[in-house]
């Protein structure tokens, strides 16, 4: 494997200004069809209901290995649109499964570990030194930022992100968590911040465009997209599709070329279907803009 993604998937509705859609969703579900559309070796680690397993095959068929533990319930939630944007929304938890714990060390493989939580609590921080023994790890900031409390979901700081941020190589968050973390509204300055409490590659999303911080410098690519029909699921799109890039290429490349592929996946609903070709030329017409 080239990334084993850890994460539950989730049965979504989705109520937009515009409608209501149904389906199976989750960060490890737009993660791992962007990584694996990218050329790489993927797994995922999940755990839901196992009447719910052929839910799966959504990402199974694309040649994704899927290793399913099982729980009493599958994690659903509602997400509830109230700008034509989705940049705002209330997020409900219908019900959850159950929390990983250490049975995933034998089925860690790879040189990137991805944690893509839904929630706090998901993946314990106690499971984040065990797989960094394993590869570089890389965190989503939603999965230690979202809070559950009972009913809704809500967002707040990480009390010991200043402890196991020096673990983490690749830290993503949207321009809201990075507020959450840092308390600043400057998406560099956040970053910036971010890298010096440990994490060595710190990812900053925003509707306009995706920031990646590194080693003192920043690197931008603008998303470009025609339609957001496909908008649910744009930080994991944009941030696996950089796991997978970043593995044998530069930030800067990395980064332009996470930002081409989610600015289609974006035109489209559900997971990245595109090519490579696609991204690449998407990638040549926002080099010459």
């Amino acid at each position: 494997m080239d990334i084993t993604m850890v994460g539950h998937i989730s049965k979504d509705i989705m109520e937009y200004v515009d409608g209501v859609q149904r389906f199976t969703g989750g960060p490890v579900i737009y993660s791992s069809a962007a990584a694996k559309s990218a050329g790489k070796a993927v797994r995922v680690l999940t755990i839901a209901s196992a009447d719910d397993d052929e839910a799966l095959n959504v990402i199974r068929d694309r040649g994704i290995d899927v290793v399913r533990f099982d729980s009493p319930a599958t994690t659903s939630i509602r997400n509830i649109y109230h700008t034509a944007d989705c940049e705002t929304r209330d997020v409900v938890l219908l019900s959850q499964a159950r929390p990983f714990d250490d049975s995933v060390e034998a089925h860690l493989d790879g040189s990137i570990i991805h944690l893509a939580g839904l929630f706090r609590g998901e993946i314990p921080d106690s499971l984040i030194p065990l797989c960094a023994k394993h590869g570089k790890v890389a965190l989503d900031a939603q999965g230690v930022l979202r809070c559950n409390d009972g009913k809704a979901l809500s967002f707040s700081d990480w009390a010991d992100k200043k402890r196991y941020l020096p673990m983490i190589h690749y830290l993503k968050t949207d321009a809201a968590e990075a507020k959450i973390l840092t308390g600043s509204d400057d998406r560099e300055e956040a970053a910036e911040l971010l890298a010096s409490w440990g994490a060595r590659e710190v990812m900053v999303t925003h509707n306009s465009e995706v920031i990646l911080y590194t080693d003192g410098r920043v690197y931008r690519a603008p998303f470009t997209p025609k339609n957001l029909s496909g908008r649910t699921g744009r930080g994991d799109t944009t941030f696996a599709a950089y796991l997978a890039r970043r593995i044998d290429h530069g930030p800067q490349e990395s980064v332009s070329f996470a930002a081409a592929l989610c600015s289609l996946k974006m035109e489209q609903p559900g997971p990245f279907s595109g090519t490579m070709a696609q991204v690449i030329e998407r990638m040549e017409q926002d080099a010459r803009s």
